[in-house]
Parts: structure tokens; C-alpha cells; sequence
């Protein structure tokens, strides 16, 4: 049987993320249309997650698949999970050590992408052709820490905003935006020397503790809330796994110079959304405590708690998570699972246990537009990539042009 949409041609090539790592970069013709994707890469990588390329890097990767290609030419393009079937046969290992991660989210979402082109239609529909259709809300880092910024940022990797009250996608990127720039006039006069230094996604980068960060960026999102008549939040990636001394059985906040204990660090987090009213806190704690996420999720019922390298974009940990009651909401990173369709698992096995969807960008990005539309056809409630940064605001400008299409043009409601 001559599939509607085969695969008719793959090429690769070597390119490169925003922070000027070597990555892959996939076409897929499917008919008379081609399809492109560029795999990004994170900087705060749960070990639990696919791994991005094998030994010998992207050229290996891309030997690798000029040479297993032909099992692919001529599949269903229109049909995420045969391709993910096919690239786990190829590789033949569970974590896609042998091919490479990045090949597979590359491809898959290239195929994706031709496809969608090859019917007419915006790839969320191509995803999910039911729908209804929401647009998720932007949420993004505005000050950085931790692993996406220098040694004497805070120990919390990310600040985050979402304006919560924004009715449509202008006004909430308007609001994210307008805290960010508020945010710069602050440092500035909290440091004279600050030199506007920015992280791995356009984050302001200052030297500053974890409490003062707090204090700064809670102080620009009241602001901006009054300013602009938006109801703007915070939240956090705190990215816990970072600075968790295994041996000791401590957060080790190094450059706070402070270590607390499990309990202690679940009570820290409590009283943290509390005091600055967090919509949002991903990673407090570390990336096998489900335990420890389930009390704080109890403690805390007026936030997401959300689970990223807990959960690693895998089915099966959501689903251990879910029996412990272990988070209300999860991270969707389509190159942590692999592939598109390894993704579009996850995220119905998240649909299933009630789970709210955030789907997130890398620190590692690229500038193409895809995962707003993965975030879409997946129903996710918010979606996580960043502030400014061309990489950034190709997902943002993506959004505003969806909306004018008039098939998605409501914000998902938040529910909490």
C-alpha cells in the first residue's frame, strides 16, 4: 500500500543551538514539500533523559542516519509513532544512546512539520485534529541563576514570570515583557556595576543572592501588575537536583552558603510561595525524591508543582508520580523523551492522571517555531520559552500569528 504522505527524502546537516553547541538539523520532503528541525539542548539535564548524541557527537549521528535512512524513506510521515517505532528498532537501546535523541526529535518533528505543510493545515491540527484549541500561556525566565548563568547568581536556576490575568496572547507577552525591561532598571539600581549580563535564555544575570532575587523580581511583577492592569505572577525553576549533596543527604545552596534538609527544604518552598505568591514551581526538589514531592504537593494547593527532571518527559515515572501523588503538573520537553511521538504519549498519559502540561522549550535552543504548536495540540496550560532572544520569540511571534488564524485565540484557563 502507497502511503499518502511518505517519507521521500532525509537529509542532515551540522549546525548549531544558541549557545553555540554543535547540533543536527533534519529536512524531510514528503511530497513536494519539506519539512525542517533543528534539535535543541539543556544545560540542567535529568539523567534520566534520552541521550542527545552518542559517542562520537553529530557527525557520528548523521553517519548513523544517512546509513539507516532507507528504513524510514518511504513511512508514513503523517504518522508520529511509526516513526518513533522505526528510530527505537534502528537504535536498539532505551534511552537512544546509539543513534542519538536529538536525531529522533530532529526527524520526527521534520516529518511532522512536511506533513502539515503537505496537507494544508498549522501542525497543531496535524497533531490533534480535533481539537478544541487553547493557546498556552507564556511563562519565562527573567532573572537566572544556577546552571543558566554565572557563579554569582543565585543558587535558583530560574525566576519566572506569567501574566495570569492577560485575556489574549499580546497583552500576556506584553506583561512578560514589560517585567523583564522593569526588572533591568532595578538591578541597575541595586548595582551600579551591573553590567545588563544575561544567561543561557535571556535572563538577567546579577550578582545577587537567592532572597534578594526574590525580593527584586517580586517587586517588578507588583509593579507591572499595577502598571499595566495585568495580573502578572511569579514562579520558579529551582532545579534542586543542581546543588543536592547526595552523600550528605542536603540542598547545598553553595552560594548562599546555607544547607537544608529534605524537610527543611520542603517547608523553604512552602513558605516561598506563600510569601511571593508563586503560580509556579518546577524542580524543588530533587530528580528521584517522589516522596518529597508529594508532600509538598499536598502542603501547597494553590501552585503547580511541577516536575521536570522528576519526570523526565517518561510515562512511565508520570505514572509512578501519579500513584504517589507526586506533582500536578509536568514538563513536556519533546527531546527528553526523544521523539514527536514518544512526546504525544506522554502528554495523553499526563491527560489521563490529570496532570497540567507545560510544554518547554531548551537552554540550548533554536530559532524555529515548532513546540508552540506541540504545546497546542497537547492542551498544555502554559508554555516555557523564555523572554526575548530570536530563539525565544520565534515559539512567542508563533503564538500571535496561530491567534490571528482564529482557530486558537483563547488563553487556557489556569484552573487554580
Amino acid at each position: 500500500m502507497v502511503q499518502k504522505y511518505a517519507v521521500k527524502g532525509i537529509e542532515s546537516r551540522l549546525c548549531y543551538n544558541s549557545r553555540g553547541d554543535q547540533t543536527i538539523e533534519v529536512d524531510v520532503q514528503v511530497d513536494k514539500t519539506l519539512g525542517r528541525a533543528i534539535a535543541p539542548a539543556g544545560a540542567s539535564v535529568g539523567k534520566y533523559e534520552s541521550q542527545a548524541f552518542p559517542k562520537g557527537g553529530v557527525k557520528e549521528t548523521i553517519r548513523l542516519l544517512d546509513k539507516h535512512k532507507h528504513r524510514i524513506i518511504g513511512l508514513d510521515a503523517s504518522n508520529p509513532h511509526h516513526l518513533n517505532a522505526e528510530l527505537r528498532r534502528i537504535d536498539g537501546t532505551n534511552n537512544y544512546s546509539k543513534i542519538g535523541g536529538s536525531t529522533v526529535f530532529a526527524l520526527t518533528v521534520a516529518a511532522a512539520d512536511a506533513a502539515a505543510k503537505a496537507k494544508g493545515i498549522p501542525m497543531f491540527q496535524f497533531l490533534a485534529p480535533k481539537g478544541p484549541y487553547y493557546l498556552p500561556r507564556p511563562i519565562g525566565n527573567v532573572l537566572g541563576g544556577g546552571k543558566h548563568a554565572g557563579k554569582a547568581t543565585p543558587d535558583i536556576q530560574e525566576f519566572l514570570v506569567c501574566a495570569t490575568g492577560a485575556k489574549n496572547i499580546l497583552d500576556a507577552l506584553h506583561a512578560n515583557t514589560a517585567v523583564h525591561k522593569d526588572l533591568a532598571k532595578r538591578l541597575e539600581k541595586m548595582d551600579p556595576n551591573f553590567t545588563g549580563g544575561k544567561g543561557d535564555e535571556g535572563a538577567w544575570a546579577p550578582r545577587i543572592r537567592n532572597e534578594e532575587a526574590l525580593e527584586v523580581v517580586y517587586d517588578s511583577v507588583r509593579a507591572v501588575s499595577d502598571s499595566t492592569g495585568i495580573e502578572t505572577r511569579m514562579g520558579l525553576d529551582v532545579a534542586a537536583s543542581s546543588f543536592w549533596d547526595k552523600k550528605k543527604q542536603v540542598y547545598h545552596y553553595v552560594r548562599s552558603g546555607v544547607k537544608k534538609s529534605t524537610g527543611e527544604q520542603v517547608d523553604y518552598i512552602v513558605k516561598v510561595v506563600k510569601d511571593y505568591d508563586l503560580i509556579y514551581v518546577e524542580d524543588p526538589l530533587h530528580e528521584e525524591d517522589f516522596e518529597g514531592f508529594a508532600e509538598l504537593t499536598w502542603k501547597v494547593r494553590d501552585a503547580y508543582i511541577v516536575g521536570d527532571d522528576l519526570l523526565v518527559t517518561s510515562s512511565e515515572k508520570l505514572r509512578k508520580a501519579a500513584k504517589m501523588g507526586a506533582c500536578n503538573a509536568c514538563i513536556l520537553k519533546v527531546n527528553q523523551a526523544g521523539g514527536l511521538g514518544d512526546a504525544l504519549r506522554f502528554a495523553e498519559a499526563a491527560r489521563k492522571a490529570k496532570y497540567v502540561i507545560i510544554t518547554s522549550h531548551r537552554s540550548g535552543d533554536t530559532p524555529e517555531p515548532h513546540i508552540a504548536h506541540v504545546a497546542i495540540a497537547t492542551g498544555s496550560k502554559m508554555i516555557k520559552t523564555g523572554v526575548v532572544g530570536g530563539e525565544r520569540v520565534a515559539k512567542l511571534n508563533e503564538l500571535i500569528r496561530i491567534s490571528e488564524q482564529g482557530q486558537a485565540t483563547r488563553l487556557a484557563p489556569l484552573d487554580l
